[in-house]
């Protein structure tokens, strides 16, 4: 039954002191890891990136021609203006409505 026991710790011992051995070689540096890191973050950009993209034709593709025209629109006359966006004419801001 001693001898047993002592095989059985004996084999125990040996494969434990094997694992971390095994372990260290099978690791890869760290240089890799940040490249490989690079890469996958670059790689999420870009698929985020074609994921908006897509989201936002699929969005024009469900107005209608007139929403899409306003759309486009006002999308060039803040490109031209900013954040300011653009001033009505000077006829319409004299005798328009208010609200």
């Amino acid at each position: 039954m001693d001898r047993l026991i002592i095989r059985l710790l004996t084999v125990l011992l040996l494969a434990a002191a094997a694992v971390p051995v095994a372990s260290a070689q099978a690791g890869i540096s760290r240089k890799q890891q940040e490249r490989i890191q690079r890469k996958k973050e670059k790689k999420d950009k870009v698929n985020v990136k074609k994921e908006e993209k897509r989201l936002l034709k699929k969005h024009l593709s469900n107005q209608d021609k007139a929403t899409r025209k306003r759309m486009k629109r006002h999308k060039r006359g803040a490109a031209r203006h900013g954040n300011a966006g653009q001033r009505d004419p000077f006829l319409r801001r004299w005798f328009g409505h208010k609200h």
